[in-house]
């Protein structure tokens, strides 16, 4: 096993699931809820395009990608990922790890699965993994996501401009200011004490 092939990860709300070609038919029905709450968020829409996002996020060699599976109903509702993987160059050793290409449906969002999502990646990157950093980034437009990183108890670094294609609608071919958001190690134990005690009173 690579450090990329990640288990089942499974939590009291939330279950991440290695994402596959059989979670095509409740993802499309996740993506297909209340559009509007997506925002800048890139989710695809209708059964062929999750069909591609799936086939394009597992072909990647580098990511990790998972359904996120609502205990409550077996249902996937959405996808996370582990993404840009950062090694030292002496020894090839993982010490960085972003978190993200995250999407919920409307029915799951505020109740818990996302929050603790993020406490199982953060879980599996800081003690199983052992790394010192784990990024989170956005579109620095999108309040609705920044806001989110922050309440998992992420800190703000600042903005890089032109740092990314963007994938807002109307912009193809343009570049996009990314706001950036990190947990280093030493401020880990606080932060997975804090998400705890959110997830358990969702739960």
């Amino acid at each position: 096993m690579t450090d990329v092939d990640v288990p089942v990860l499974a939590g009291r709300l939330v279950r991440l699931e290695p994402l596959s070609s059989a979670h095509v038919a409740d993802l499309a029905r996740a993506a297909a809820e209340d559009r509007s709450t997506y925002g800048l968020t890139t989710v695809p829409d209708g059964a062929a395009e999750v069909a591609e996002y799936v086939r394009r996020m597992t072909s990647s060699g580098g990511y990790a990608p998972f359904a996120q599976v609502r205990t409550a109903d077996g249902r996937a509702v959405g996808s996370t990922s582990f993404l840009t993987r950062r090694r030292r160059p002496d020894d090839g050793r993982l010490f960085a790890v972003e978190i993200g290409a995250t999407w919920l449906a409307a029915s799951a969002q505020g109740r818990g699965v996302n929050k603790e999502a993020k406490l199982l990646l953060l879980t599996h990157a800081f003690d199983v993994w052992g790394v010192g950093r784990v990024d989170l980034k956005t579109d620095a437009r999108n309040d609705r996501s920044r806001r989110s990183i922050e309440r998992i108890g992420a800190r703000f670094e600042g903005v890089l401009r032109n740092w990314q294609p963007s994938h807002a609608a109307g912009e193809a071919g343009g570049l996009r200011d990314t706001a950036m958001f990190s947990i280093v190690a030493s401020e880990w134990p606080a932060v997975r004490d804090r998400l705890r005690d959110v997830v358990d009173s969702m739960a």
